[in-house]
């Protein structure tokens, strides 16, 4: 199954700072909009899982849905709760010189932004709530499986002041169809104004005294299986959207069986607008990369992607997880003439860099220009220009293969010894 990220007519992305804002419009300006958030803190996937998921996948028909799935996008990837201290705490007060500052202080502009209604915000919290204690997992302190209000009533009239009834409304429909029944789901009231000190830093404390109806959605840590998180966090938001009366489509049946395969779907990383990489089946480590020194461009199409440099390597993540590890070939960026075309199977097309070409029986680069074609993988003895040759996969060394199907391997152009391009050719 491959990975295709598509923004409808009413769908609008940007990417002002270190984290995304996905907007899902059917009613802009008229219809409700709830506010989503994924990755307040880094070590909990189920929720910038199921931000994601949102994202890619779902379509507003009534209504707005507003996502951030990577808020906290360089905690997110070193899996930590907060690399730069605990977000989650930062929205009472916050010196300007924090290096969370313009993340905070951006979300606080979207938060009160007039056209949102109401916010979520997502966690995956310890063990399971339950009123009496019985152990250390079920107890009165646990947070995993609650819908988290700061007190049952908002300060002013608002179309959802009564956060206890919404919460036990959402609670209700999660208890129809639990996978397991001690993942059953209860609200949890901090009553943060009189009882929780620390709580009156949150996120949803900031919210609520701006006249914004903001819950908590804990899925457990102790799930066996993010599938299962995600899937409880994507049940609770679908409730939220429902007791608003926004409509939604999804193109897939939701199960936690489902959302395993969608999760390991990773998409595509472009490098600098001339290598594409498939990070589907891509081999956990790749050699000489050619890259720039610095400034190299990364954009991946999963919204959880990101890079991070570990030494001289660059580490591709999708959320927590690095999919592959870049060791670089360092190149000056150069210019390729476009008088380059490829053969596939007999058939000539011209040639375009940062794609992926697929082959049933051979492949030929036809080069009428004064750049160079290197075939990783393939070598004829003589030849330093291996253009206008025609190549199969039998005569290629697998080792230098970038998938772990050996299959799919790299063909790079030169011009003047400057790296101007990559393509890949994949055969079936």
């Amino acid at each position: 199954m491959r990975f295709i990220i598509a923004l409808l007519l009413l769908t609008t992305l940007t990417y002002a700072l270190p984290f995304s804002l996905v907007k899902h419009e059917a009613s802009k300006g008229t219809g409700p909009t709830l506010f989503v958030i994924g990755g307040i803190h880094g070590n909990e996937p189920g929720s910038y899982f199921a931000a994601s998921i949102l994202t890619q996948y779902y379509t507003i028909t009534k209504g707005n849905l507003w996502v951030i799935p990577n808020l906290n996008h360089k905690s997110i990837m070193m899996n930590s709760r907060g690399v730069n201290g605990d977000m989650n705490r930062k929205f009472a007060d916050i010196d300007i010189h924090d290096m969370d500052y313009p993340i905070v202080d951006e979300l606080k502009k979207i938060i009160t932004d007039p056209q949102v209604d109401l916010i979520l915000n997502l966690h995956d919290g310890h063990g399971f709530y339950r009123k009496e204690y019985k152990n250390t997992i079920f107890n009165p302190g646990a947070w995993g499986q609650t819908c988290v209000i700061d007190q049952g009533l908002l300060d002013c009239d608002h179309q959802y002041k009564d956060l206890n009834k919404i919460a036990l409304a959402v609670s209700r429909g999660l208890n129809n169809g639990l996978i397991q029944d001690h993942h059953i789901f209860d609200i949890r009231n901090t009553n943060t104004r009189f009882d929780d000190e620390a709580m009156k830093h949150s996120l949803t404390f900031f919210a609520i005294n701006h006249n914004k109806p903001a819950f908590a959605i804990e899925t457990s840590k102790n799930l066996p299986t993010l599938e299962e998180k995600v899937f409880y966090q994507l049940r609770a938001i679908e409730g939220y959207m429902q007791y608003m009366g926004i409509t939604y489509e999804r193109p897939f049946d939701l199960t936690a069986d489902k959302l395993k395969e969608i999760i390991k779907i990773n998409g595509n990383v472009t490098i600098n607008n001339n290598i594409n990489l498939n990070l589907e089946n891509l081999r956990t480590a790749l050699s000489f990369v050619p890259l720039k020194s610095e400034g190299n461009d990364f954009n991946f199409t999963h919204p959880l992607g990101g890079m991070m440099q570990n030494g001289g390597k660059y580490n591709l993540y999708i959320g927590n997880q690095i999919v592959s590890s870049l060791s670089p070939s360092i190149h000056l960026s150069g210019r390729c003439s476009e008088n380059i075309n490829i053969e596939i199977d007999g058939k000539e097309e011209k040639l375009d860099f940062a794609k992926e070409y697929l082959i049933t029986t051979d492949v030929r680069i036809i080069n009428k220009s004064l750049t160079r074609a290197n075939i990783i993988g393939f070598t004829r003895e003589g030849k330093t220009d291996e253009s206008n040759l025609h190549v199969m996969l039998k005569d290629f060394d697998t080792k230098y293969a970038i998938d772990k199907d050996a299959k799919t391997y790299r063909v790079e152009f030169y011009r003047d010894n400057d790296f101007c391009g990559m393509t890949l050719i994949h055969f079936n």
